[in-house]
């Protein structure tokens, strides 16, 4: 019976290989998505990192360089024409502001209790959390009261550079220029207290921002409502001497402020009881100015509905230009992003975690169970197999391995005939395999036409009942036939997948891909043994009912994992596909950084492939519906959902140690990599591997693994856009030699 040979548009050919192999546009875009991700983690960490901190990162310190006249006077300290000057709040007036805001519940209950009782206030707003909460300040100018800067991270700028100082005043203008379309010329230090605290590091802050035009606002009483004295506290410590006036601080932001709700309206009331009048800071400027003779103020300042339409010279708001604006809006939307992403991203780490720890959980329960199961005294698939196999070997362009190859299965202790089909090698392949003289190896040489083609060639030649199907480049052990075709003794299964080792151990690539292999593909093979869902049957070792195969149609070209689409077309016709892990097979892996992205892209695009090819599997009847409702979630789940999600793990365990707790996350860190390193040790010693190679792990988790999601995020980006990609040949150097008989 024949093998229909089909061909489409996706598949490529072995040998057909340009330059465009990896398409660089996608390269770029799974780049800029992870670039956009990390991005936008910064971002947030950025916004978050400092608010809230409410202790000062300095000590008290001198204040020699402070002129007296600055330490004892008012607490409206600017700079005309680059001389200090301080203005005092006139009498009977007090000046209510507001720290460390806006917040969407404190200070939008703060604002109702100013309307209600038609008094004006002054907030001085944190950057970040305008970026945040743009519409409460919105609020806040249109009805009239008066905003200022308090720093875009509430950092203390005594000890920073004049580059952090000017960029946390010119973020946080950015941030009120796109929520409102003004800017500010007022300016409260976070930590900052009344004239007197000045010092010998914080005099410096308040000249250079002076010199570029910005009134510095202290206070003459705290409430101090952010100890959370009680309600009567806050009332006394916030009021003044008898008829002085005084510029006060509140808190609407930046922790529990129920107690700063209780105590307003009464601190409110009492002052006007005792005849105060409430104003802004520019309309207390506007005041003392009046009272001193100087030009452009007068009255007692501006009313709560207009405290932002005063006097061209005192008023504090400006009118933001143009390219402010759209910066500042261009900011905020940013800043949504990352309010609406990092939640969202933090859950799906949730369940990520989850997942991984789970996986984790299950492989090492089935594979202990596996180990056991199958390496039990008296264990047999049935009555020992020892008739003839075939054993098909599709090369092209491999001279440097196919020697290693056929002499490995000519020392085979299984009988066997080997099929050698040469897929238009340009190099002699087929010349080196005749020249060898090997007994009981026939060589079929075909035009260049793709390995499914090959494969499907060499089971048509093929003269007994079961098949074994290899890689070119890969060396058996001479028991390795034996044990890989000891299953079919069950007539139920249909094909069996062999333990594919890395040869070419000696490089840190190679090492890297050997801990993978042991680890990975063993340890989840003997899972879904167990769970009868085997996905892969491995290209370098495995082994076929020839019926079975001619059944499924043949290897199909529909896809890039020719492997993976049969394994999965015999799940659905009812055959069971097991696992021999004493079926050893050495490999060639990739030696290169650059072939291995080739190898996997491939790998991981033909698995999508293969996966929505049989996506119908999910709602079938019979063994095809087991293998759709059970096989082909883990497999969505564990090799391309978890894997694509995994570098969030990554991410936010450096998030964590810049922005929230170094110490913590690392040991955080620490400890998934001591669950993987006991995984990798178990698996280890299942394969009786050598644990030197552990020691590589961490560096493995630090650098491999990232090339791994870029790879896998890189085919995730190809299939949704709808690319086409083709087979790449890898080049080859020949490293795997004689056959092994164990683990080195």
């Amino acid at each position: 019976m024949a093998v229909p040979r089909r061909r489409h548009a996706t598949p490529g050919r072995i040998g057909r290989v340009g330059r465009q192999a990896v398409p660089r546009p996608r390269v770029i875009m799974a780049l800029v998505l992870l670039l956009g991700l990390v991005c936008t983690m910064v971002l947030d960490g950025y916004l978050r990192a400092e608010v809230g901190n409410d202790q000062r990162v300095r000590s008290n310190a001198s204040a020699d360089t402070v002129p007296d006249e600055v330490l004892e006077g008012g607490p409206i300290l600017s700079f005309p024409g680059g001389t200090a000057r301080s203005q005092s709040v006139p009498d009977k007036t007090i000046v209510l502001t507001f720290d460390d805001g806006p917040d969407p519940e404190w200070s939008e209950k703060v604002l109702d209790i100013l309307d209600e009782n038609d008094v004006p206030g002054t907030f001085f707003l944190v950057g970040s959390m305008i970026s945040r909460y743009p519409d409460v300040v919105r609020r806040m100018v249109d009805e009239g009261d008066e905003v200022g800067v308090h720093t875009f991270t509430h950092v203390d700028l005594s000890y920073q550079s004049e580059a952090r100082v000017k960029r946390e005043i010119a973020q946080t203008q950015l941030a009120l220029a796109g929520a409102t379309g003004i800017t500010t010329t007022l300016f409260r230090a976070p930590y900052s207290s009344r004239t007197d605290a000045i010092d010998d590091y914080s005099w410096p802050v308040y000249q250079r921002l002076g010199a570029m035009g910005y009134t510095s606002v202290l206070i003459d009483t705290d409430s101090e409502d952010w100890q959370l004295p009680g309600v009567s506290k806050i009332v006394e410590w916030a009021t003044p001497e008898d008829g002085e006036g005084a510029s006060v601080l509140f808190h609407d932001a930046g922790g529990d402020r129920s107690e700063t709700l209780a105590a307003l309206p009464r601190y409110i009331k009492k002052m006007k009881a005792k005849g105060y009048t409430f104003t802004t800071v520019s309309g207390a400027q506007q005041q003392a100015a009046a009272a001193a003779g100087e030009t452009g103020g007068g009255g007692n300042g501006p009313a709560r509905a207009g405290s932002a339409q005063g006097d061209a010279e005192q008023a504090a708001h400006r009118t933001a230009d143009t390219a402010s604006v759209w910066e500042g809006r261009a900011l905020l939307a940013a800043v949504a992003v990352a309010e609406w992403s990092v939640p969202a991203l933090a859950a799906v780490l949730a369940v990520v975690g989850v997942a991984v720890l789970a996986r984790f959980g299950m492989m090492l329960l089935l594979a202990r169970r596996h180990h056991r199961q199958r390496n039990r005294r008296g264990f047999s698939w049935g009555p020992e197999v020892t008739g003839p196999v075939s054993v098909i070997v599709p090369a092209y362009n491999e001279k440097e391995c196919i020697a290693h190859t056929l002499n490995s299965l000519a020392a085979s202790t299984h009988p066997i005939e080997i099929v050698l089909v040469d897929d238009g090698s340009t190099d002699g392949t087929a010349e080196i395999a005749e020249a060898l003289g090997l007994p009981n190896v026939r060589v079929i040489r075909q035009e260049n036409a793709g390995k499914p083609a090959a494969l499907n060639n060499g089971v048509r030649h093929a003269r007994y009942d079961i098949v074994v199907m290899m890689d070119g480049d890969t060396v058996f052990e001479p028991d390795a036939v034996h044990q890989l075709v000891q299953p079919f003794a069950d007539p139920g299964i249909g094909a069996v997948a062999g333990n594919a080792k890395v040869g070419n151990r000696s490089t840190m690539t190679g090492a890297w891909q050997h801990i993978e292999y042991v680890i990975g593909f063993n340890l989840d093979r003997r899972m879904y043994d167990l769970l009868r869902c085997m996905p892969t049957i491995p290209g370098a070792i495995g082994a076929f009912r020839r019926q079975a195969v001619l059944e499924a149609g043949g290897m199909s070209e529909d896809t890039l994992a020719e492997d993976t689409d049969i394994t999965i077309a015999l799940h659905r016709a009812g055959w069971r596909v097991v696992y021999a892990e004493h079926a050893r097979a050495w490999t060639e892996a990739p030696a290169s950084p650059g072939q291995l992205w080739r190898q996997r892209y491939r790998w991981s695009y033909g698995t999508m492939q293969a996966l929505w090819k049989h996506r119908r599997s999910v709602t079938d009847r019979g063994p095809s519906g087991r293998f759709g409702r059970v096989g082909m979630p883990l497999v969505v789940l564990f090799q391309i959902v978890t894997p694509v999600f995994a570098p969030l793990i990554d991410v936010f365990t450096v998030y964590a140690m810049i922005f929230v707790d170094f110490r913590a996350s690392l040991l955080a860190w620490l400890a998934v990599l001591a669950v993987q390193l006991f995984c990798a040790a178990y698996a280890f010693r299942l394969d009786r591997e050598k644990y030197r190679f552990l020691l590589m792990l961490p560096l493995q988790q630090l650098a491999y693994r990232q090339l791994m999601y870029l790879v896998l995020i890189h085919s995730c980006v190809t299939a949704a856009t709808g690319g086409r990609l083709r087979w790449q040949k890898l080049k080859r150097t020949g490293e795997v030699g004689a056959p092994r008989t164990g683990a080195s």
